[in-house]
């Protein structure tokens, strides 16, 4: 295992999924003797697609980390992942900077790595791990912090103070400010301000618990006699027992009903695909094509139907799965962005 571990040749294949289940990111280290080490997480977040791609990457370096590999070759089909790690694009967006952070410090663990991109046909293993990983349930423990303050210290603080809490932010003191418009200070007392005008004290746990104890005991009496209060309760209890065995079998059933769903979808987006493409012919491209780029006119050209349609030409510097391309002008300078070849047409000098 440890020959195993150290020996160079490791491979990475790493993907990020989003859809309406969850998020979910795979990866699958690849041994120089061919051994498949797959890993795979669900997201238990909002997060947007260029956030679990680089989930996906960190959660696959943290598992070379683990198991001391020192010379790797990372693959994932994230051109923005894979290109900001690469240094040839800037990481602007402020979402995007923490998790670029963190993986170049994971890159120090590394004697030799290097990040290629490869198409989505080349990556379905780890896309197939990241899908079935946002589809799976999330188990995450969740302990409350208890500081041994009531619920309303906080409003409370603000309405003798006028000062928020440290830890808040913009959108905290916004939505504590609001809340605390409901509530009156009288001395060291606190009251809720409720729809009819009527001052309601607020209270602590203990005394809630207290409060709740002695009107359940009867002291104050029921809202109603005796014999309407158990009718009530027992045509209540009747009525959800029955909705919960009508969900139970429901549910049982959901996971066939939306992989029919999902079948269904995916055969009638074959069918369209397929008689579309009786009537189109694929526009293809290769390095060193001249090719001219349609003018998307934003706004009306004075010139009317005089005005340029295309312009250009362009040099063809490198064509990607998908139909993105990588355009230099004829003095050989690169745009750094690829840009669709749906609006592009050959140029013949």
């Amino acid at each position: 295992m440890n020959d195993e571990e150290e020996a160079p040749g490791w491979k990475m294949y790493f993907d990020g999924a989003v859809n309406s289940t969850g998020s979910g990111i795979g990866a699958v280290l690849i041994s120089p003797e061919g051994h498949h080490f797959p890993v795979a997480a669900k997201i238990d977040f909002p997060c947007t697609n260029n956030i679990v791609e680089y989930e996906a990457c960190i959660l696959g370096l943290q598992a070379a980390v683990a198991l001391k590999v020192k010379e790797l070759e990372v693959f994932g089909d994230s051109m923005l992942a894979i290109f900001q790690t690469l240094k040839q694009w800037k990481t602007k967006d402020p979402k995007l900077v923490p998790y670029h952070e963190y993986l170049e410090e994971l890159i120090e663990n590394f004697e030799d790595i290097s990040f290629t991109y490869t198409p989505r046909m080349k990556n379905q293993f780890a896309d197939a791990l990241a899908t079935l990983a946002s589809m799976g349930p999330a188990h995450c423990d969740v302990i409350d912090a208890v500081d041994g303050k009531p619920w309303y210290a906080d409003i409370k603080h603000l309405l003798q103070t006028g000062q928020f809490p440290a830890f808040t932010d913009r959108h905290d003191r916004r939505t504590l400010r609001r809340i605390a418009a409901h509530f009156f200070l009288s001395g060291e007392t606190l009251y809720r301000r409720s729809f009819d005008a009527t001052m309601l004290r607020c209270v602590d746990e203990s005394e809630a618990q207290r409060l709740m104890e002695e009107v359940h005991e009867g002291n104050y009496g029921p809202h109603m006699n005796g014999l309407m209060l158990a009718k009530k309760l027992m045509r209540l209890g009747y009525f959800w027992s029955t909705m919960e065995i009508d969900y139970v079998k429901h549910l049982n059933l959901i996971d066939e009903r939306r992989l029919t769903a999902l079948c269904h979808g995916q055969c009638y987006q074959q069918r369209m695909a397929r008689t579309f493409n009786k009537k189109v012919r694929p526009r293809k491209f290769s390095p060193d094509n001249l090719v001219l780029r349609k003018v998307l006119h934003i706004a009306p050209d004075s010139r009317g139907k005089f005005a340029y349609k295309y312009d250009g030409p362009f040099i063809v510097e490198e064509v990607f799965d998908g139909g993105a391309i990588i355009l230099n002008d004829l003095d050989g300078n690169e745009n750094a962005l690829p840009v669709s070849a749906d609006a592009k047409k050959k140029y013949y000098p």
